[in-house]
């Protein structure tokens, strides 16, 4: 153990020997942090703490399998798989499954993704008969989960008449009875979205004071990575947990909290010190990823904030290039100079693509970026896009495996009832929710007593519902003896899924088929991994759980050598050596939405903070004169942001626009007093006042403002271009045009 311990520096040594007691970790940007808290986790169970009582949560299933993959490395691969590891959200499902009864639920609920949530709303909203247009199924879903998130159950919200009259005011009046109909269709299909994962593990651990007694006394440790980013129901969740013994080292940093749009309270790290006795404060402050440029850039920009916790990061790496800015004239000349510029990298020192990212304020910049790096052939991915879960073909083999665990789950239901065609439509389906809701059960034990009800389905309608009742019970036969790939395999071909799919022999029929092959070997892969672990048998519910609580940055694509693409809240915890943060515009980065007040502004400044240090050897911010913005091409000026990173550690590749902020809009000569005796009258048009002219003044009409040289400075105001010997073939600089020849004067 010592060996791993004299590799840290100092300050990373610290926390890592303090044992007992509430500690807080604020760490800089590519301080080591990971490493600090593996290591402290092996410390721990050297010093004779069974894993078995050492909770860490994490915000990625990549981030926690990786110090999970650290520790077994220190300590061995099998009292590593006794810890307690993994997302907020994994290790909240492992608790509520065991303790589901409790709440009313069954132990093999199902999770329900975005989707899932809102197609339920959708069919709600028209069940109620409302506009869809103003219940807007996802602007629905955000109210929703805010709620849930700050712990406003549909009980709370009713007996808050300042919620009601809020989403009265918004033309939302009926949103508290769409929330309780949720919660209640949720609650019969035995199923729970992700923010229940976060309501439920309060619900349980305060209504139920054993339970909580339970987790207390077997969480004897506790570590959470990330702390800025909790939310109010997170925050309470730990707290409740180390309120017993106090043992929790929380590490985060204050300059890196980016989701307040999520619900992450940036109050949870500040007031950390208030909440508990005696806490302890360790700073990481060496950054060891970036050079000494990008460090002190970043930390010129976020000395700008007001809000933070005091830290000074520094590194001892060699200054490194400055960070190159990039003016243009579109955004489709900005995706080709950042994809010239990949290409430039990779021919002259042999780089890979997997060492480019891309990084972008929202996802509809990728655009222009996907067109000029195809016209390069540049292989690329996008992150956050469509995920492969997410994917039609895929989602519907995922339905019915779904209902093979939790038949009552109504969204896996109505999607594959009919899917391939078995002859049950719409007004079917309609009936057996209409029945399902008027008798309070599932759609699923309506079908399997559809004899018994009157229903007014003709016979062949009745036995079509009963065989698919047989089908899936069926499936469940199988499902007590097999693991999930057998089982998996079998339901895509029983079903008549992949045999739909062969009837289109198009590129895209045959790359669906290719895609359900690939769940299927992702399947086996994972089926294989859980057999290694104690009390997994690779059954078909937990790899449905692994694939709810998923996110597209959990996939380990290290194989694949494409450039990256991805918004900057996605990058946050990634590292490249070159990194573009593009579309560094004014109402684009800082968001034109997120500028009403000084703390929107401050978390605009922290995003562009966690762009900048995603970098590690060089950095290039780009932006657009003019952008299309919806089928408009609008003009843009820099952002601020450029502006208040210290000049000299930029380097600008294109001409600096002298105080381009602030450009006066009146000519300054307008006020100042005329020396009449220098000027002649010119001669007048007809029905015009005479204007004074100076005698050197060129004659031509032809509009030469806003020209100047490419080398050296610009010639002020008051200078006459002439004086600067402008010549017909100079190579000039418009400020709007860009570059160009002078062909005439």
């Amino acid at each position: 153990m010592q060996q791993y311990i004299s590799q840290l520096n100092e300050a990373q040594q610290e926390p890592v020997l303090q044992k007992d007691g509430p500690m807080i970790i604020i760490a800089g940007a590519g301080s080591g942090k990971t490493r600090v808290l593996t290591i402290r986790i092996a410390y721990l169970m050297s010093l004779g703490v069974d894993a078995f009582s050492i909770l860490a949560l994490t915000f990625t299933n990549k981030a926690a399998r990786e110090m999970k993959k650290r520790i077994a490395d220190i300590v061995g691969s099998n009292e590593a798989k006794n810890l307690w590891m993994g997302t907020f959200h994994s290790v909240f499902a492992r608790i509520l499954r065991s303790e589901s009864d409790k709440l009313g639920y069954p132990s093999n609920f199902t999770i329900y993704d975005t989707q899932d949530s809102v197609r339920l709303l959708s069919a709600i909203i028209k069940e109620m008969q409302l506009d869809k247009d103003i219940y807007k199924p996802k602007q629905v879903l955000g109210r929703i989960s805010s709620y849930k998130n700050s712990l406003i159950t549909v009980k709370a919200y009713f007996n808050n008449p300042e919620l009601q009259e809020a989403d009265a005011m918004s033309k939302k009046p009926r949103l508290g009875e769409i929330y309780q109909n949720y919660v209640e269709r949720c609650f019969k299909a035995g199923a729970m979205d992700f923010d229940d994962l976060l309501l439920k593990t309060n619900e349980l651990l305060n209504r139920f004071p054993d339970v909580l007694a339970k987790y207390q006394d077997r969480f004897r440790y506790i570590l959470v990575d990330e702390y800025q980013d909790t939310n109010h129901s997170q925050y309470l969740i730990v707290r409740a947990l180390s309120d017993r013994f106090q043992n929790i080292c929380v590490v985060g940093d204050d300059a890196q909290s980016i989701y307040a749009f999520r619900g992450a309270n940036i109050n949870n790290i500040l007031n950390f010190q208030k909440d508990y006795e005696g806490v302890k404060t360790y700073r990481l402050e060496q950054n060891y990823r970036s050079t000494k440029n990008i460090v002190e850039a970043a930390n010129s920009i976020i000395d700008k904030n007001k809000t933070k916790l005091d830290k000074v990061v520094w590194t001892a790496n060699d200054f490194g290039n400055k960070i190159k800015v990039h003016r243009s004239i579109t955004d489709g000349e900005e995706g080709r100079f950042v994809a010239s510029t990949i290409w430039e990298q990779k021919m002259q020192h042999q780089m890979l693509n997997g060492h480019f990212a891309i990084l972008y304020r929202t996802n509809a910049q990728s655009r222009a970026m996907e067109d000029a790096l195809r016209k390069r052939d540049i292989p690329y991915r996008i992150y956050g896009g469509l995920s492969f879960y997410q994917r039609k073909e895929i989602k519907d083999v995922l339905c019915y495996l779904r209902l093979v665990i939790n038949p009552k789950d109504e969204e896996a239901l109505i999607r594959v009832i009919n899917y391939p065609a078995r002859g049950i439509g719409d007004t079917t389906i309609e009936k057996l929710t209409v029945t399902a809701n008027h008798y309070k059960r599932s759609i699923f034990e309506v079908m399997q007593n559809i004899e018994k009800i009157d229903l007014k389905l003709n016979s062949g309608t009745k036995q079509k519902l009963l065989d698919f009742v047989t089908m899936i019970q069926s499936f469940q036969v199988i499902n007590e003896t097999q693991d999930a790939f057998y089982l998996a395999d079998h339901v895509s071909k029983k079903t008549g899924l992949v045999q739909e799919l062969k009837k289109d022999a198009t590129p895209e029929g045959i790359a669906k088929i290719q895609n359900i092959e690939e769940l299927l070997n992702g399947i086996k892969d994972f089926t294989e991994g859980q057999k290694e672990i104690d009390g997994a048998r690779g059954a078909l519910s937990e790899f449905l759980e692994d694939v709810a609580l998923a996110t597209d940055l959990d996939k380990d694509t290290a194989d694949e050598d494409r450039v990256a693409l991805m918004t900057i809240h996605l990058a946050k915890g990634l590292e490249f050596p070159y990194v573009f943060i593009v579309g560094m515009e004014e109402d684009l980065f800082p968001s034109a939405m997120s500028m009403s007040t000084r703390s929107e502004l401050e978390e605009e400044r922290r995003l562009f903070y966690v762009a900048l240090t995603r970098a590690e050897k060089q950095a290039y911010l780009t932006y657009a004169q003019s952008r299309y913005r919806w089928g408009k091409l609008t003009d843009s000026e820099p952002s601020r942001f450029i502006e208040e990173i210290n000049g000299e550690y930029l380097e600008y590749l294109t001409p600096e626009e002298n105080n381009y902020r602030y450009k006066p809009m009146i000519d300054n000569d307008i006020f100042g007093d005329i020396d009449k005796s220098k000027l002649r009258l010119a001669k007048p048009v007809s029905g015009t006042p005479p204007k004074y002219i100076t005698d050197n003044e060129p004659k031509s009409s032809v509009n030469i403002r806003k020209l100047k040289p490419v080398s050296g400075n610009a010639p002020s105001a008051s200078t006459n271009l002439f004086d600067s010997k402008l010549t017909i073939g100079n190579i000039v600089m418009h400020e709007r045009f860009g570059k160009g020849e002078v062909l005439n004067l």
